[in-house]
């Protein structure tokens, strides 16, 4: 599994900053290191549906901790 994080400024402000710490996180607490390839992406012009982050080539918009734990989850 691919997750890209958008590390531009909107993005980050509007709360990407939490979800790449609960990434983090949650792929060490789950010995999922060698599963997950987690990355930061550029600003891609999609800030008005921020926080973006890209799970497998799909682009989801205005993501939390919650979003991503039932998307974490459901993979397994």
């Amino acid at each position: 599994m691919k997750i890209t994080v958008c590390m531009g400024s909107s993005c980050f402000a509007r709360g990407n900053d939490q979800n790449l710490e609960f990434l983090e996180n949650y792929i060490k607490e789950h010995g999922l290191e060698a599963e997950i390839e987690l990355a930061g992406n550029r600003c891609e012009g999609k800030c008005s549906t921020g926080p973006n982050i890209i799970i497998d080539g799909v682009e989801y918009s205005e993501m939390d901790k919650e979003k991503l734990e039932k998307i974490l989850t459901a993979a397994k």
